[in-house]
């Protein structure tokens, strides 16, 4: 099922925010003061806006982005063939684990996509059958091989 979704018209705050943040949070005692000053705002308007792009959907995710594998961890990418009738069902199975990080839908014979992310490999292949056996179905595991960084940016 393909929802379309209406994203609201930004403000000018709003653009300056997204691009500002794209490029990280100032690490420092008060993040989102120096933030507002940056884009000519306030530190409690900065956050409220960040708030209501969260609430409205603009943004999917605020947040810290971790590597798991630099703090002792482990990750993969996963994917699941399922059909479009249980697609919905599955997206709440496979989401109920602590460990799944993103989950998207793919117009693919793989149609989701989800990234685990655990304390250990092992605890990776644990959640994989767990994810089997609750779902139904088997889980292509697609581990990184080697990592590249991108440094993606999407101005606004």
């Amino acid at each position: 099922m393909n929802k379309t979704q209406v994203v609201p018209e930004l403000s000018s705050l709003e653009r300056a925010l997204i691009n500002v943040l794209q490029h990280g949070l100032p690490v420092c005692e008060k993040p989102f003061e120096q933030v507002a000053e940056q884009v000519g705002s306030d530190e409690q308007t900065v956050i409220s806006t960040l708030n209501q792009l969260l609430e409205q959907k603009v943004l999917t995710r605020f947040g810290p982005m971790y590597d798991a594998a630099c703090l002792g961890g482990a990750f993969t990418l996963a994917a699941l063939s399922v059909p479009d009738d249980k697609f919905e069902q599955v997206t709440e199975q496979v989401n109920s684990f602590e460990q799944i990080a993103h989950n998207y839908k793919r117009d693919h014979d793989y149609n989701m996509w989800f990234v685990i992310a655990t304390e250990s490999q092992q605890e990776i292949e644990q959640v994989v059958k767990a994810i089997e056996a609750k779902t139904g179905f088997s889980v292509l595991n697609v581990p990184k091989l080697e990592e590249f960084y991108v440094g993606l940016y999407l101005p606004v």
